[in-house]
C-alpha cells in the first residue's frame, strides 16, 4: 500500500468527517464515490454506474435517465477515521442539495476533466465552494484516457478557479498511457493497479528532471504564504517533509490553494492517495464549526442536511452533529418546535444501521423529527439561534400547472407534493388563486419530470400538466358614462339602487380608484362602501374575459329608496353600471412582461441574443458579470408568455450552465392577432 505520509494532526485520536463530492455532471463523481467506498472497505467490489450496479444513483429515475438527481450518502471507515462522503448531483437541475450540505462539510472533492467544454460548469462549482469558504481538493478524472499533459489540463481549468491550482502529482508515461504517478510531496513512484492500491516503484530515470521541475513549482506556490518556506528555497535548502505537509493542510483550509490530485476513478487509480490527503489535510469538525461561527461549547447542535419519507419507515433526517452528543429518549429542539429523538441511525456504507447515540462530526439519521426541516439546526433545550451561512434559496425557472389524473387522488396529491419539497427544497408548489391553478416550479424541465416520476412511482398518484396560465389583463382607451338601476319586489321589503358611473383610464401601474362627485344626498354616504365594491366586482372579469386594471369610476348621480334601498343593491346596481362602462370604453389587451438578467458564458452570447430575439426579448444591456471570468450578464425584458421553455433554450444554447433570474416588470398592450387569438382562446375557455 506504500507508506503513510506524516500527520499533521499529531496523535490525535479517531475523527468523523463530512466531505461533499462536488463537479459538473457526467465527470465521475458518482463512480470515485463506488471507488472510496471500495478502497476504505465499504465495499467487496466496486460497482458500475454504466451497469446500473453502484451504490449511488441507486433510484429508480436515477437509473431510468442515468443521471443524478438527488444527493447520496455513504460512509467508510478509513485508517481509524471515519468519512461521510455526499454525491451531490453536477447538473444545475439538482444541484440545489447543495445549499444546505455545503455549508456543514469539512471539505470537498471537486472531481473534473481537462475538458474546455465543462470550463464554465466547473466554475460554477468552485464559486459555491469559494463563497461558503469550503476547503477543496479537485480530482482531475479520467487520467487513463488523457491526450495532454497534465499542465495544459491545469492551464484549462485554472481559469474556473479564484484560488491557485496546485498540482500535487504528475503521470508517468508509458506508451502515451498513464500508467501511474510520482507525488510531489512525498517524492514517490507509483504504479496503478486495477482496483488496488497504487505500488510503491523507483523513480523513473526519465521523469526525474520533471520531478524536481514541478515539485520545486509547487513549493514555489506554497512559499507565497509562507516566509521561511521562501527563505528556504532562496538558500537552496530542502524543507522538512512534515514542514511541507503542514503548509499543504494550513494552506488548503485557509482557501489559499486548490491542490489537484490525478487518477481515475472507475479503474479506482489514485484513490487511496486521495482518501490518505483526506486523512492528513483535510480539516475536522473543529475547523468547520469555528468557518460556521459556533462555538465549541454548548448543547448539542446539529445541522440538517436532507430529509426523506419512507413507505413504512416515516420521515428521516439526515444530519450532521456540530457540538457535543445526542441519544434516543432526549428532546430535540427545532426552530419550529420540539421532537423525541427516536431511531437514530449511523451509516454504514449507504445503508442505516439503528444506533443509539450520534458524537460529534458524525452525520446520523434522526427518525420522526416532525419539525425538523432540511437546514435546520437542532439542539437539545432551547431551540440554536445559529445559522449557517448559505447559497441562498435558487430562483424556479421552469413551472407546470397540474391537477390530479383522476379528482379523487387531489388529497393525496397535495399530501405527496408536501413531502417531495420537504425532501427537495428546490421545488415550489403554490397555488394561485387569481387563476385557480396548482403549479409546480423547479430547476429546469428534467427537474419537474422527475418530481412527476417521483409522484408517480412513489405515491402512486399520477397528474396531468400543462403550461402555467398568463396573467393577462385588460384596461380601457377611453371615458364612458352609464347609469343603471337595480329594483326588485318579491313581497316585503324589495331592492333599489340607482348608481349613475363615469369611468376613465388611469396611468400604468396605477390600479383602481374610487371617487365621488355627488351633490345634494341623492345617495347616502353608507351605501358609497357598497358602490366602491360593486365597482371592483366587475373589474374581476372584463368584456374581453380578463381582469381590469388601471381605470378610475366616479358616481356622479343616483338616488335611492327610505326602505328598499340596501348595501346589497347599491352593489349590485354598482357593478351592473361598471359592467357595461367597460363595454362602452373600447377595452384593450394587457400581457405581463418580466424584467430579466441571464448569465451566462461570454462566448454563447450571439446564441442568447438569438434566442431572446426569437421570443420577443428586448435586450437592454450586457456586458462581463461581475468577478466572474469569461462570463456576461445581459439585462433584457421578456413577455411573461415567452418565459415558458426558455431555461431548455438558455441551457442548450450554453453548454448547460446558463441561468436567469427574473421578476414581474409592466404590463405592455398586445395588438392584433395575438390579441383575437388570447381573446378568443380565452372565450373557448370560458364556455
Amino acid at each position: 500500500m506504500g507508506e503513510r505520509a506524516p500527520s499533521v494532526d499529531g496523535g490525535r485520536g479517531a475523527r468523523a468527517r463530512l466531505i461533499a463530492l462536488v463537479g459538473p455532471s457526467q465527470c465521475g463523481k458518482t463512480t470515485l464515490l463506488e471507488a472510496l467506498l471500495a478502497h476504505g472497505g465499504a465495499l467487496e467490489k466496486q460497482g458500475s454506474v454504466r451497469e446500473g450496479t453502484s451504490v449511488g444513483d441507486a433510484s429508480p429515475q436515477a437509473r431510468a435517465h442515468r443521471l443524478s438527481v438527488e444527493p447520496n450518502f455513504a460512509a467508510v471507515d478509513y485508517l481509524g477515521d471515519r468519512y461521510v462522503f455526499a454525491d451531490i448531483p453536477g447538473s444545475p437541475e439538482f444541484s440545489g442539495a447543495a445549499r444546505d450540505i455545503l455549508p456543514l462539510c469539512d471539505a470537498a472533492i471537486v472531481v473534473c476533466e481537462a475538458d474546455a467544454r465543462k470550463v464554465a460548469a466547473l466554475q460554477l462549482t468552485l464559486r459555491d465552494l469559494e463563497f461558503l469558504r469550503v476547503p477543496h481538493f479537485l480530482f482531475l478524472n479520467k487520467i487513463d484516457a488523457a491526450t495532454q499533459s497534465v499542465r495544459d489540463a491545469l492551464e484549462i481549468l485554472q481559469p474556473a478557479s479564484r484560488a491557485p491550482l496546485l498540482l500535487r502529482q504528475i503521470p508517468i508515461w508509458r506508451g502515451g498511457v498513464a500508467v501511474g504517478f510520482i507525488d510531489l510531496a512525498l517524492e514517490r513512484a507509483y504504479v496503478y493497479r486495477e482496483h488496488a492500491p497504487s505500488e510503491i516503484v523507483d523513480m523513473p530515470g526519465d521523469a526525474t528532471e520533471e520531478e524536481k521541475e514541478a515539485r520545486y513549482s509547487m513549493m514555489e506556490r506554497l512559499a507565497d504564504y509562507d516566509d521561511a518556506l521562501m527563505d528556504e528555497l532562496l538558500s537552496d535548502i530542502e524543507p522538512p517533509r512534515d514542514q511541507l505537509f503542514e503548509d499543504l493542510a494550513k494552506e488548503l483550509r485557509a482557501g489559499l490553494i486548490a491542490p489537484v490530485f490525478i487518477g481515475s476513478a472507475e479503474r479506482g487509480a489514485g484513490v487511496t492517495r486521495l482518501l490518505k490527503a483526506l486523512r492528513h489535510e483535510a480539516p475536522g469538525v473543529e475547523e468547520t464549526r469555528a468557518r460556521l461561527g459556533i462555538a465549541a461549547e454548548g448543547a448539542p447542535l446539529a445541522g440538517v442536511l436532507r430529509t426523506l419519507h419512507h413507505t413504512h419507515g416515516g420521515k428521516q433526517s439526515l444530519a450532521r452533529i456540530l457540538r457535543g452528543s445526542f441519544a434516543d429518549g432526549q428532546i430535540a429542539a427545532a426552530p419550529t418546535g420540539e421532537d423525541r429523538i427516536a431511531n437514530l441511525a449511523r451509516l454504514q456504507g449507504a445503508a442505516f444501521v439503528k444506533n443509539g447515540a450520534a458524537h460529534e462530526g458524525e452525520t446520523f439519521a434522526f427518525g420522526r423529527l416532525d419539525h425538523a426541516a432540511t437546514g435546520d439546526f437542532l439542539s437539545v433545550g432551547a431551540p440554536s439561534r445559529d445559522a449557517a451561512p448559505t447559497l441562498g434559496a435558487s430562483a424556479p425557472l421552469h413551472s407546470v400547472a397540474l391537477v390530479a389524473a383522476d379528482r379523487k387522488d387531489e388529497m393525496r396529491l397535495a399530501a405527496a407534493l408536501a413531502k417531495l419539497v420537504e425532501e427537495d427544497p428546490a421545488l415550489i408548489v403554490a397555488q394561485d388563486q387569481e387563476r385557480g391553478e396548482l403549479r409546480l416550479a423547479g430547476q429546469g424541465e428534467m427537474h419537474v419530470r422527475i418530481t412527476l416520476e417521483r409522484l408517480a412511482e412513489r405515491f402512486g398518484v399520477t397528474a396531468q400538466t400543462r403550461a402555467p396560465s398568463i396573467g393577462y389583463k385588460e384596461t380601457i382607451r377611453r371615458k364612458a358614462s352609464v347609469r343603471a338601476r337595480h329594483k326588485k319586489q318579491s313581497g316585503g321589503h324589495g331592492q333599489f339602487a340607482d348608481v349613475a358611473l363615469e369611468i376613465a383610464p388611469r396611468a400604468r401601474g396605477e390600479g383602481f380608484a374610487f371617487f365621488e362627485r355627488i351633490h345634494g344626498g341623492v345617495v347616502p354616504r353608507q351605501y358609497f362602501g357598497a358602490i366602491e365594491s360593486g365597482c371592483r366586482d366587475a373589474l374581476a372579469q372584463g368584456p374581453l374575459g380578463f381582469p381590469v386594471v388601471d381605470v378610475e369610476a366616479v358616481l356622479t348621480d343616483g338616488s335611492f329608496h327610505s326602505v328598499d334601498s340596501s348595501d346589497m343593491a347599491f352593489r349590485i346596481a354598482a357593478r351592473m353600471a361598471m359592467s357595461e362602462a367597460l363595454a362602452k370604453a373600447d377595452a384593450f389587451l394587457l400581457e405581463p412582461v418580466a424584467a430579466a438578467t441571464l448569465y451566462f458564458p461570454s462566448d454563447a452570447l450571439s446564441r442568447v441574443t438569438a434566442l431572446l430575439t426569437a421570443r420577443r426579448g428586448q435586450i437592454l444591456g450586457f456586458g462581463p458579470r461581475d468577478g466572474w471570468l469569461g462570463w456576461d450578464a445581459l439585462e433584457a425584458q421578456l413577455p411573461e408568455a415567452e418565459m415558458d421553455g426558455l431555461i431548455v433554450e438558455l441551457r442548450s444554447a450554453t453548454a448547460g450552465v446558463g441561468y436567469f433570474d427574473q421578476r414581474f416588470d409592466h404590463l405592455a398592450e398586445v395588438a392584433g392577432r395575438s390579441a383575437r387569438e388570447i381573446v378568443a382562446s380565452q372565450t373557448r375557455r370560458a364556455s
